[in-house]
């Protein structure tokens, strides 16, 4: 009886030497009963047992778990298979029938064993690669919202090349088509981070948009858009928590911007910081609305047209023909509802000290988003 044992082992060397550069070569005991399964197959005239087509798919299953490439795998099938076949029985025999059928027994054995383990080795990768989108999914959940333990995120970036120890700065893309996972957005992203020479960065999605954790904001500057793409960018901060700082100032810029009715592509949360200011105290802002601009809405023809000319004067620096040329109207006009403005507010717009204060009150009604942009 042949010693399955060394065809096992010297077909193993044959899968090491074809094997690719990356990955585990694959060891004999992965043929399992593959040889005297063969061999039990020739012998009866039948194909290979029923119940063996099981342990292959657990066999490659294991492979993939080892990471064994698939490839290297099914060479070794088939290079126990060759090195096997002169062996087997009724091959040796002068009879041309009987190894024509011994060859279809094979061929048909060596399918059966092959579609089994690449099977296998297929489910087990699918498995661990949704295990690891879902780990990936869960830590950029837990660094984007704060909730991760300080010290386990430490160690949790590592693995997807993040350096939470130093500066950090989050840049949100919302695009007019939602991003998936899939996406390839995700992939042109990384590859033009590495091109600008980028290597502490990490880019994902939450909530259909992209997220992109950058090392300086600068590199925003990097990173692919299409025409309508709107990019929120956080300011850089130290520290495992930066990075959920910074995403809730790249979230608050494209908020903020939105109300504002800023046309810029790009904001940065730093650009905006007086606007944060006049809507920290939000219940004064508030009051200083309603004192100052609600009083507008008594003029004939609502407020809109008084607010609109009051906003291009500031705008213009107090230059009343300017503000003219703007609105497409007469100086008469404009000067006339200046006039309303002061009658109806108290405050002269043309006055430095009634200025700040009306135009403190129109840029906090935009921020809180009380009037329309």
């Amino acid at each position: 009886m042949p010693d399955w044992g060394d065809i096992a082992a010297a077909a193993a060397d044959d899968a090491y030497r074809a094997a690719p550069a990356t990955g585990t070569a694959p060891s004999a005991d992965l043929l399992g009963e593959f040889l005297p399964g063969l061999a039990r197959a020739c012998d009866t005239g039948e194909r290979l047992d029923a119940a063996l087509p099981a342990g292959f798919r657990a066999l490659g299953a294991r492979a993939a778990d080892e990471a064994v490439p698939l490839r290297a795998l099914i060479d070794l099938y088939l290079s126990a298979a060759w090195r096997a076949w002169r062996l087997l029985p009724t091959v040796g025999a002068d009879d041309s029938e009987a190894i024509r059928r011994t060859g279809e027994i094979v061929l048909h054995a060596v399918d059966d064993a092959v579609a089994a383990i690449a099977d296998g080795h297929e489910t087990a990768r699918r498995t661990a690669l949704r295990l690891e989108e879902s780990d990936r999914r869960e830590f950029v959940d837990d660094l984007l919202e704060g909730t991760g333990d300080p010290a386990a995120m430490l160690s949790r970036a590592e693995r997807y090349g993040l350096d939470l120890t130093g500066t950090h700065a989050v840049a949100v893309i919302r695009g007019t088509v939602a991003v998936t996972d899939t996406s390839p957005l995700l992939s042109q992203a990384a590859s033009a981070l590495t091109a600008a020479s980028a290597t502490d960065f990490l880019v994902s999605t939450r909530h259909r948009v992209m997220v992109a954790v950058l090392p300086s904001p600068s590199l925003v500057a990097a990173l692919p858009r299409t025409a309508g793409d709107r990019v929120g960018v956080g300011r850089a901060h130290r520290g495992v928590a930066s990075v959920a700082l910074s995403y809730r100032e790249a979230l608050d810029a494209l908020e903020l911007a939105g109300r504002l009715g800023l046309t810029d592509p790009v904001v940065h949360a730093e650009q905006l910081l007086v606007y944060r200011v006049l809507t920290r105290d939000r219940e004064a802002m508030s009051d200083l609305i309603d004192a100052v601009l609600t009083p507008l809405e008594t003029a004939r023809g609502g407020a809109g047209p008084l607010r609109d000319t009051l906003e291009a004067y500031l705008a213009t620096g107090g230059n009343t023909t300017a503000t003219a040329a703007r609105l497409h109207l007469s100086v008469r006009a404009i000067t006339y509802r200046l006039h309303r403005i002061r009658e109806l507010t108290g405050r002269d717009p043309s006055a430095p000290s009634d200025r700040f204060v009306l135009q403190t009150a129109l840029l906090g009604a935009r921020a809180l988003g009380l009037t329309p942009p």
